[in-house]
């Protein structure tokens, strides 16, 4: 009875001692059998109660928010994580159930890992196949994610046969740096509301509109954050920019749904430039024909459509055309049919970054309608730390914008490709810009049938005469949004009106810009003319081309 008192007091204290024991373990990565010396080691703290997985920049507190740090309990294997969103602001949640919804087949396969005997677990999760090397021989479990946390102490994952994590040192320790780290208050939600936290940390965001009314009415009447012009067809706010960095990537991002217009209409998202005597502004509050105008010889005046000595025209952010109706008429039933209920619009805008970082503009939003109930739109502009570095430009020079803004104010439609002299803009550069790219967005419009915006047309750019780029622009997927629009015409053929091809647009899309080169340009004067062979007029209607151009480059 003694012998058995003796050894149970011992076997308790051996538990005990086992239990409280904490073992720290640093993990390299690596790719197709190189490690990737540019991220630090994963580091993990694991005793018998709780397991900490982290990394050695976060333990030395140099990690850039924002970041997180992942704790399993046991025996309840529970995942709390932390995300560090920014100095003294940190979020956390907790999941119960992820661990134990794991799934393995277990092999025969066994090697050694720094000397521990490891056997082989393989699972797949999103289509890619994880092999989890695993040990037993430190009665512990852990490892460097929760994958495989309830098979003992995970030394090695691969993923695909070419991305892999290993173990490279295993010691005991008296304690953990845990508690240097994680301190402050700790805000609790929940796991879908973490990730949203976390997410949204990792870039900045400039909230512009939320849930606007664009429409067409005399009671659409500006506020005190949100001004309007044109009856309500315009909104604008003035949003002051961070400064961007090179590396950093923009976007914009529209999220639109009809609250009365059944048709498919122009929008566009622009900003304003008042880095010149005159801008667009002073066109909004005082009159369009308080702008500079342009003639191409057919008897008509076009205000603020291209830039002057003392002008620069609106520049265009992103152009998108609104579906036919979407939600507002998604009562519409036909079978097999499941409408959308809003449409998304997002746009790289990186190349205008020389325009926008540090600068406080008017950002504004266009949707052509004669509907008092019209459009509600969302606004967001992001931006993002990135590795691409596709556009290296410093300079963005706005040229012309030909899209009739204050249609609804009187300004006159782009019908100006009617001559052959078509769109004809002078500019002076200060200095030499090399690498130079006109950022060229085009869309047909007006008719039926013999339209432009049903015929394809040419669109020609000429730099100081001599024509440097010719195309046309066609769109030919529009049927792939039918489930936009709701409100489409539909024609004895079969066919849609969302799904006629179209010049360069469809209803529910973005037209993305074209980037055509322009070689290295002297300083000086220099001209661009954009020229298009423009349909006649058939009775009431007509044709017009809406076109805008920035011209890009490093000085």
């Amino acid at each position: 009875m003694y012998k058995r008192i003796l050894f149970t007091f011992f076997a308790l204290l051996l538990w005990g001692f086992n239990y409280s024991q904490t073992y720290e373990i640093q993990y390299t990565s690596s790719y197709n059998g190189k490690v990737l010396t540019e991220q630090p080691p994963v580091l993990v703290w694991a005793d018998g109660k709780e397991n900490f997985i982290l990394n050695n920049t976060i333990r030395e507190q140099k990690s850039e928010y924002p970041f997180e740090i992942a704790k399993v309990e046991k025996p309840s294997n529970t995942i709390i994580s932390y995300g560090f969103l920014k100095p003294g602001e940190i979020v956390s949640s907790s999941d119960a159930e992820s661990i134990g919804k794991q799934t393995f087949e277990f092999t025969n396969e066994t090697k050694k890992i720094l000397g521990y005997t490891c056997k082989k677990a393989v699972t797949k999760i999103n289509s890619n196949t994880i092999e989890v090397w695993y040990t037993n021989d430190l009665k512990i479990n852990g490892g460097p994610s929760v994958l495989g946390q309830n098979l003992g102490l995970v030394l090695e994952i691969e993923r695909n046969k070419n991305s892999l994590i290993t173990a490279s040192s295993i010691k005991k320790v008296k304690k953990t740096d845990i508690d240097t780290i994680l301190k402050g208050s700790i805000q609790s939600t929940d796991l879908l509301g973490y990730k949203d936290l976390l997410w949204k940390s990792r870039f900045t965001t400039l909230k512009v509109f939320d849930n606007e009314t664009i429409n067409f009415s005399e009671e659409s009447k500006s506020n005190e954050t949100v001004k309007k012009y044109a009856n309500g067809t315009i909104i604008l706010k003035k949003i002051q920019f961070p400064a961007i960095k090179e590396g950093e990537n923009i976007f914009v991002e529209v999220k639109q749904q009809s609250n009365g217009d059944a048709y498919d209409r122009t929008g566009t998202v622009f900003f304003i430039p008042q880095d010149k005597a005159t801008s667009f502004f002073d066109g909004l509050e005082k009159g369009v024909k308080t702008l500079p105008f342009y003639e191409n010889g057919n008897g008509k005046q076009y205000y603020g459509v291209s830039t002057t000595e003392n002008y620069s025209p609106a520049v265009e952010m992103m152009r998108f055309f609104t579906a036919f109706g979407i939600r507002k008429f998604n009562h519409i039933q036909l079978k097999g049919k499941d409408w959308q209920t809003i449409s998304p619009y997002r746009q790289d805008i990186t190349e205008l970054k020389p325009d926008l970082s540090e600068k406080e503009l008017w950002v504004g939003a266009f949707i052509g309608n004669y509907d008092k109930g019209g459009h509600t739109i969302s606004l967001e502009i992001t931006i993002h730390k990135s590795d691409q570095t596709v556009h290296r430009n410093n300079t963005a020079i706005p040229l012309f914008n030909t899209l009739n803004i204050m249609e609804m104010a009187g300004q006159e439609y782009s019908t100006l490709f009617d001559k052959d002299k078509g769109l004809l803009v002078e500019f002076t550069l200060q200095k030499d810009l090399k690498n130079a790219q006109l950022r060229y967005l085009t869309t047909g419009h007006g008719g039926w049938e013999n339209g432009d915006e049903f015929v394809p047309k040419a669109n020609s750019i000429f730099l100081d005469g001599k024509m440097t780029f010719s195309f046309v622009p066609w769109r030919s997927d529009c049927g792939s949004y039918r489930l936009y629009n709701p409100a489409s015409g539909n024609f004895p053929d079969g066919l849609s009106s969302s799904d006629l091809s179209r010049s360069n647009w469809c209803p529910g899309t973005v037209t993305n810009p074209n980037f055509i080169p322009l070689g290295d340009l002297k300083a000086g004067k220099h001209t661009i003319q954009v020229k298009i062979p423009q349909g006649p007029p058939e009775g009431t209607s007509f044709s017009s081309w809406n076109v805008s151009g920035v011209l890009l480059g490093s000085q």
